[in-house]
């Protein structure tokens, strides 16, 4: 067979020297490059495993001088937790091999069925199967950190219960319920009464089209009962075997109401602006007309007149007053608008 021109770094646990030699000459056999560490005993691959020294695979026999079986086992995972174990037994040790197994050896291998073609089988899928898992795992906890370090208020639920799943802490903080309670709501304990028909509405367009992602604005209910107003964005996803989707929520009521206050806040110039313009004009202008007329009546005998100017001159003067406090008071209430 085709040698494997690949680098390779072995560790065996093997007390009897003609199955280590035979092990040996099938990697031989196999490989052209096997870097190659024997020891006989658990204490002489204790001292390995505790060194710098790293490993691609171990081929462990399940019964060693200074220990043995069950023991044995938990002890070289426990020094050893992210290199794949095969167990290396006879046929009389089938039972407890299978048992290996559970405790956590990657594989095992018959002694008296071994060659060089399945030996170098075994070996690849078990260290490539390893690579799998770590990378699964370093996976699952990348996506659980992001999920449960993230600010955003975030949740899983299940599609066709629409039982809380999974909580971060944001949510847990920012909706008021403890962990244990937010897990024992549905989705519909975190609507207020009226928005719950809604939600039904929008589940059932879910499983309909099978959309993968959503986005919407919700009112959401708090444990105190207290609304506020939310972005929410799913995303479909397996959780545990179940069809579920992710949700990350922002809470848009404050940025709602400073924008609500802006809008008061620009109507209020408006109609400043619309009083400057129009309505102050016009008693400014009556008054500089009679002030006109003012000093021809003066001029005049006609003691009436005079004093039909004055009380218009004094109407137009009340007026003016009036529009400037009018001018007043929207500046006053822009003003709070502003420092809200």
């Amino acid at each position: 067979m085709l040698k494997d021109k690949n680098s390779y770094r072995l560790l065996i646990i093997e007390d009897n020297l003609g199955d280590a030699v035979l092990i040996e000459d099938y990697l031989e056999e196999c490989f052209s490059h096997v870097l190659l560490h024997k020891v006989e005993t658990y204490q002489q691959a204790r001292t390995v495993l505790q060194s710098s020294k790293t490993f691609d695979l171990i081929l462990l026999d399940l019964t060693l001088p200074d220990l043995q079986g069950e023991e044995l086992v938990v002890r070289i995972l426990e020094l050893a937790p992210q290199i794949p174990v095969v167990a290396l037994t006879g046929v009389n040790n089938i039972a407890f091999s299978v048992k290996a197994l559970q405790l956590g050896v990657s594989d095992y291998i018959l002694k008296d069925e071994l060659s060089a073609l399945s030996l170098y089988k075994n070996i690849i899928h078990n260290i490539e199967r390893k690579k799998y898992y770590l990378d699964l795992k370093s996976s699952e906890k990348r996506y659980n950190d992001l999920f449960h370090l993230s600010p955003q208020p975030m949740w899983v639920y299940e599609l066709d219960s629409l039982r809380i799943l999974d909580v971060n802490e944001a949510a847990v903080r920012h909706y008021g319920y403890t962990e244990e309670e937010f897990l024992g709501l549905d989705l519909f304990g975190l609507r207020p009464p009226e928005e719950r028909m809604t939600l039904q509405e929008n589940i059932e367009i879910i499983k309909n089209t099978r959309r993968t992602y959503g986005y919407g604005v919700y009112t959401h209910m708090k444990k105190d009962g207290s609304l506020i107003t939310v972005e929410v964005h799913g995303n479909e996803m397996e959780y545990d075997g179940l069809y579920a989707r992710i949700v990350t929520v922002n809470d848009i009521t404050k940025s709602l109401k400073h924008t609500e206050a802006i809008q008061n806040q620009n109507e209020l110039l408006r109609e400043i602006a619309w009083i400057q313009s129009h309505k102050l004009r016009a008693p400014l202008s009556r008054m500089m007309g009679l002030l006109d007329v003012l000093k021809d009546v003066q001029n005049a005998d006609d003691p009436e007149e005079l004093k039909f100017c004055h009380e218009q001159i004094e109407n137009s003067a009340r007026e003016l007053d009036d529009i400037i406090r009018t001018i007043v008071n929207k500046a006053e209430m822009s003003q709070e608008i502003t420092s809200r």
